[in-house]
């Protein structure tokens, strides 16, 4: 085996607006929504346009969402823990990002 070999993490489930989906330990919030297809995380207020991973390394907050409660958390910055809740925020329409 090669010692610089990268093996994921063990799976573990977390939950997305209700709706369990798995990710990896060792994981940030927004790589385990990319792997399961979520590209769009929020839309701007004023013109309502799909905003997601951008920057990637926390400085742009394009990937803002609600993890356990607490609103504002940067995905690409908070990372994969087990049974963790993540809420999506809401399209200016009301409808939630899909």
């Amino acid at each position: 085996m090669d010692d610089y070999a990268i093996s994921p993490g063990p799976a573990v489930t977390l939950w997305v607006d209700g709706r369990a989906i798995e990710a990896r330990l060792g994981q940030t919030v927004g790589t385990a929504l990319l792997a399961q297809g979520v590209r769009v995380l929020r839309h701007t207020r004023n013109q309502g346009k799909p905003r997601g991973l951008f920057c990637a390394v926390g400085i742009c907050y394009d990937c803002v969402l609600t993890v356990n409660g607490k609103p504002g958390m940067r995905a690409c910055m908070t990372y994969v823990e087990p049974g963790m809740n993540v809420s999506l925020p809401r399209k200016p329409d009301g409808d939630r990002v899909p």
